[in-house]
């Protein structure tokens, strides 16, 4: 088991199969050393999470989904190293996307859930830059989606 991965265990994360693109496009795209992870979108329990924060989801229920889409970008990465997560190096950047009202404006603490979760499994190589906007609806009716770029070895 990876270093990764046993961080994962005991935060008593386990990753899914890195999910499979709903259109035409791919999961992820190596160029040198940096993985383009493409937006994973918010799941519970491999159903859709969907809201709108500011009408029927507060900041915290985004947090938690933005915590999924992290888990999710972590499963393409692993994909795209072969299954070896101890390749990754860092967290690059991130940028995610709020489905919220027009006067909602907590974006950063909803994506604060991805944040917050890279740091936990990885430390200082889970910083990373970031941008955090809202949406006026995003794929499905989800809560987020986050998208993330990914130093490798």
């Amino acid at each position: 088991m990876s270093k990764i991965e046993a961080r994962l265990t005991e935060l008593g994360v386990t990753l899914p199969d890195a999910p499979a693109p709903a259109a035409n496009y791919v999961p992820y795209v190596r160029v040198g050393d940096l993985v383009h992870v493409s937006g994973q979108i918010s799941t519970r329990d491999g159903e859709f999470l969907t809201g709108k924060l500011g009408e029927d989801m507060t900041a915290p229920d985004g947090a938690l989904a933005a915590r999924g889409c992290a888990i999710s970008l972590l499963a393409q990465v692993k994909a795209a190293c072969g299954g070896d997560l101890d390749r990754l190096q860092r967290v690059v950047k991130l940028t995610g996307f709020v489905n919220s009202t027009s006067d909602f404006s907590e974006q950063p603490t909803v994506i604060n859930g991805a944040s917050d979760f890279m740091v936990e499994v990885l430390g200082d190589a889970g910083r990373h830059a970031r941008s955090a906007v809202s949406a006026a609806s995003l794929p499905f009716g989800v809560a987020v989606e986050i998208e993330g770029i990914f130093q490798i070895k």
